[in-house]
Order: structure tokens, then sequence, then C-alpha cells
């Protein structure tokens, strides 16, 4: 699906605002995350929580370095796993949001690896990545966390123009079949390879989540 030029007017204008929206919704799954369950699986295949919430932290630093210096950078060393990484998610996550309303957005174009963007396109690539990952640490944690349906809708429209067949290998699992009258917070995930319906290892047996 290409992107015609309303809607990329339309993305580079409210991008930031679906950046924001997605963000409280993550921070929200972030919530109840204590050290004592970064051991747990999660809908991203071979994660723990720990390391989903490491790879989150990741993410949410690139978006800063995206709008704070205009350009984004090889990723980081790692370094030792921190001893609670939800609460640096959400810190991260705070001050993503405060730079993204600060900042000039409207005609700021952003490199990443060597390639321009627009901020816009940055701000709804994240809010798609930032919802996805809400709901996994949710579903990690036993949740059933639905994207807000108005969120998630829009989501939907924007994820076929963002996440390409050049991209998908990077970010997502391969799109799973889902019917198109399921609501749109499961049609988002279903594009982004998750399993709406996910039964996690543990859940309904005593001492799982």
């Amino acid at each position: 699906m290409t992107m015609n030029p309303a809607e990329a007017v339309a993305l580079q204008r409210y991008g930031a605002e679906l950046l924001e929206r997605s963000i409280a919704y993550a921070l929200v799954a972030l919530q109840p995350v204590t050290p004592g369950a970064l051991g747990r699986p999660t809908p991203c295949t071979g994660w723990d929580l720990g390391m989903l919430l490491a790879h989150f932290s990741d993410s949410l630093a690139a978006l800063h370095e995206a709008v704070d210096g205009g350009t984004v950078g090889p990723p980081a060393a790692a370094g030792p796993p921190a001893a609670d990484p939800a609460a640096g998610c959400r810190s991260a996550a705070a001050r993503l949001v405060g730079a993204w309303t600060a900042a000039d957005r409207q005609d700021r174009l952003i490199t990443v690896g060597g390639c321009t963007l627009r901020a816009g396109v940055i701000a709804g690539t994240g809010a798609i990545e930032i919802a996805v990952h809400g709901w996994d640490v949710a579903r990690a944690l036993g949740e059933r966390r639905a994207i807000p349906p108005s969120l998630a809708g829009r989501l939907l429209r924007l994820a076929p123009m963002l996440v390409t067949d050049a991209t998908r290998d990077r970010l997502f699992a391969p799109e799973m079949a889902l019917s198109e009258d399921a609501p749109a917070g499961d049609r988002l995930l279903a594009f982004l390879g998750r399993d709406p319906g996910l039964v996690l290892p543990g859940e309904g047996w005593p001492g799982g989540p």
C-alpha cells in the first residue's frame, strides 16, 4: 500500500499524537512489572520479559535520539542488565513524550541509517512499535489489556504503509490471518505477527500469571 499525499500530510501532523497515545497505553502495561516477573515468557518467541524490556528501552532511546538530535546512530553496545528495566522504560517513555511535545515536529527531517525521513513517519512507526510492545508486556503478566479501539484503528491504517516487506523482517513476525470483522486491536496485532488469542505457558495453572 502506498501513501498518497493527503495521508502523508496527515501522518506528519498526527504522528506525534499517536506516539503519545501509544506511550500512555504502554505506561499502564508497564506499571505492574516487578523484577520478579522478568523471567516470564512473552509473545515474542524466545524472549522473556527482561529481554523484551531491554529491547523496548533501546527503541525508546532511539526515538528520543531522533527527535532530540535529528539522527539515529548505530545501536550502543549492550551493557549489563538493569536491575529494574521496567522503571527504566517508564522513565524513558516519560522523557520521550516531553521531547516530542516540546520539539517543532511539523517539517523536521530525521536521518536513520543514511535515509532521511519526515518526523511524522518516525513518530508513526514508533507509535506502532510501542503499542504492540505494551500489549506484549501485558500478556507476559497474564493481563488481556486491549489496545484502545480508536488508537488501534488509526495505527491499523498506518501499519501497511510503514511496515512493508522490506522492513518487516527487522521489526515484526509474519502477518497472521484474521477475519476482517475482528476488532481493530486484534487485526493490528495479527498484522504485526501476534496471535490476539495467545495463551502463554503457565497461564491457567496454579502459580501461573
